[in-house]
C-alpha cells in the first residue's frame, strides 16, 4: 500500500525471493533515486550456508544501488544485542536482553 505521491514517484519494484524486495522512488533531485530495500533475515536455526546466501544475495542488492542514490535497509534482521556491549560502547548501551546473536 502506497500513498498517492508514493505511488507517483514510484519507478519500479523487483522481488528477490521470499525475504528480500527491492523499490526505488524518484525524488526532488532530478538526477537521484531513494532506493528501498526490506529485508526478512534467516534466523539463527538456519543452517551457515543457507544464512550466508540470504546475507549474500542481500550485500549484492546494496551493491548494485548508484552511490549517488539514497538507499535505505530496513527490515528484520532476527538479531538479538543482548546486555553485553563490550568492544561496541561507542555504538550499543547495555539495555539489551538475553544474549547476542551472530545475526
Amino acid at each position: 500500500m502506497l500513498s498517492k505521491q508514493a505511488q507517483n514517484a514510484l519507478i519500479g519494484w523487483e522481488s528477490h525471493g521470499p525475504r528480500i524486495i527491492k523499490a526505488s522512488f524518484k525524488t526532488k533531485k532530478e538526477d537521484i533515486l531513494m532506493n528501498v530495500i526490506k529485508c526478512y533475515a534467516t534466523t539463527n536455526d538456519y543452517n551457515e550456508d543457507v544464512k550466508e546466501q540470504f546475507y549474500d544475495k542481500l550485500q549484492s542488492i546494496v551493491d548494485k544501488c548508484p552511490t549517488k542514490d539514497l538507499t535505505i535497509l530496513m527490515g528484520d534482521l532476527n538479531a538479538k544485542v543482548g546486555m553485553n556491549n563490550t568492544g561496541y560502547e561507542d555504538i550499543m548501551g547495555r539495555h539489551g536482553l538475553g544474549e547476542m546473536n551472530e545475526n
